[in-house]
């Protein structure tokens, strides 16, 4: 499980990964971020909101779509 961070008001360019708290910067050289939006477009994590909102399968793919 994933989730967006945002700062006043504004998503960064990470996400934190619930299962061990680590943050996961949107880079292609980092192979988390890559597993990040493997996972996601396989249906084999979710996404949540920065409030904690779970978003669905389709949302979550098309947030990963408009990442680098």
């Amino acid at each position: 499980m994933y989730k967006q961070i945002q700062e006043k008001g504004v998503l960064l360019n990470m996400v934190r990964d619930l299962e061990n708290e680590s943050i996961i910067p949107f880079d292609p050289a980092n192979v988390d971020y890559e597993k990040f939006k493997y996972q996601i477009n396989r249906d084999e994590a979710q996404l949540e909101t920065p409030d904690g909102v779970l978003m669905t399968p389709e949302e979550a793919k098309a947030y990963v779509a408009t990442l680098p």
